[in-house]
């Protein structure tokens, strides 16, 4: 494989001019890049090291990677939708008619009758007075984050919200209080060291945690940015259309409305089977970050199409039921075979089941001879999770069937002894 600028771990070549005074003093040639080669081989060391797969096939149950046939489960794709043919067409007809690129951001000429739409499905479908459509969940969490707080104010965050929260805390220049992972006394205590202040309070935590599977306690939370006069932010990504018998999700509009939880996000490139994200909440809300939001003022709009496209997903989601039933059978299946079978999963009743092994090289092993039994498994290592809580990152979808969890668990329990775990 070619070089390039040193990241191979060799010399970089010389910039022209160099070579004498190099010999001449006997000195090697050094190059800004050297300390992140040593990075790269820092990570390589320690089984780290991230790699692309390139998949030669649509989303879906089954994946082509290196002429392959695998079949998948780390793939949030939840609803099974990213490869339906339904949706398919609404985006080829759509970009027939839209086009392919928006053109520039909403506020400038980039906001179509198709993305005003879906705005209003969403904030119907969530119970919201409105919605906002941004290109991504990592965009709407910083933009919304910084939109709302900045120096002097607070945020409050679990530990093991995603990166993007984080990152948006961290940003903001608002005090950051991280309290541990849903011990809601912890986060109380914080709460009240903060209670004399009349600064902004926002309280943050994920909807269903991403790498754990486990979920937040809507109603606690709820009720403590209440008693603080906080606001309360939930993530949905990994709940909205999943969760609740019309996948509504974390945020059960029946349960929950705009003064219990003020803002909510979801993600369009999970469940939907499509991309992008969107915030729903008060009217206030929405103008505030229409004026506020950094990442939705000058950002480049989603392609109409992808808008287009979403609206067909989204009736799909409410309609077709039968996929979250069919979906809760198999987590079912799956978690009453791992323990029949002694394999410890973290405590979750999502999609997301993970099987903790601790040691990165562990569970790189396991997810490499799962993989040559036919299985797309990805090991989840440090930074994503904390050091010491490696894993299996199993995720289940609508397109599996029982005979998939069946062949799946036989041969984690082959994979496992044959690692040694």
């Amino acid at each position: 494989m070619a070089s390039c600028g040193g990241l191979d771990n060799k010399h970089p070549t010389p910039h022209p001019g160099t070579e004498n005074k190099e010999k001449s003093t006997g000195q090697a040639s050094v190059s800004g890049f050297d300390d992140i080669s040593k990075q790269l081989q820092q990570r390589r060391d320690e089984h780290l090291y991230r790699s692309r797969r390139v998949v030669g096939s649509r989303q879906g149950r089954l994946l082509r990677v290196n002429n392959k046939e695998l079949v998948s489960f780390c793939s949030n794709d939840y609803l099974g939708l990213a490869g339906d043919e339904r949706i398919a067409a609404a985006l080829s007809e759509a970009a027939q008619f839209w086009g392919v690129g928006s053109g520039a951001s909403h506020l400038v000429c980039g906001h179509t009758d198709a993305h005003h739409q879906l705005e209003e499905e969403l904030a119907a479908f969530t119970g919201r007075s409105r919605a906002l459509l941004f290109s991504s969940g990592y965009t709407a969490n910083l933009g919304v984050i910084n939109g709302l707080t900045g120096a002097g104010d607070f945020v409050f965050e679990d530990k093991l919200n995603h990166a993007s929260l984080l990152d948006g805390g961290m940003l903001s220049r608002a005090t950051l209080q991280r309290f541990r992972h849903k011990d809601y006394q912890h986060l109380a205590d914080l709460l009240d060291k903060a209670a004399n202040s009349e600064a902004r309070k926002l309280l943050i935590t994920d909807g269903v945690f991403s790498m754990d599977g486990d979920r937040c306690e809507t109603a606690i939370l709820a009720d403590l940015a209440r008693q603080h006069r906080a606001w309360l932010m939930v993530d949905d990504a990994h709940g909205i259309g999943v969760l609740g018998a019309t996948g509504t999700g974390s945020v059960d509009p029946a349960l929950y409305n705009e003064d219990d939880v003020q803002i909510l996000m979801g993600t369009l490139g999970k469940a939907f089977g499509t991309q992008g994200a969107f915030v729903a909440g008060s009217d206030d809300l929405i103008e505030t970050l229409i004026q506020e939001a950094r990442t939705f003022i000058y950002t480049t709009a989603m392609p109409a199409a992808i808008a287009a496209a979403t609206s067909a997903s989204l009736a799909i989601v409410r309609e077709e039921t039968w996929r979250r039933e069919h979906l809760n059978d198999l987590i079912a299946q799956f978690r009453d075979g791992a323990e029949a079978q002694g394999l410890e999963l973290l405590p979750s009743v999502t999609p997301v089941q993970p099987l903790l092994l601790g040691d990165e090289e562990l569970a790189l092993k396991v997810a490499e001879i799962l993989e040559l039994s036919g299985f797309m498994i990805t090991a989840i290592r440090p930074p994503t999770v904390p050091r010491g809580t490696a894993r299996l990152r199993m995720t289940l979808t609508a397109q599996h069937t029982g005979d998939d969890v069946t062949a799946l668990l036989a041969a984690l329990e082959r994979a496992l002894n044959e690692a040694g775990a």
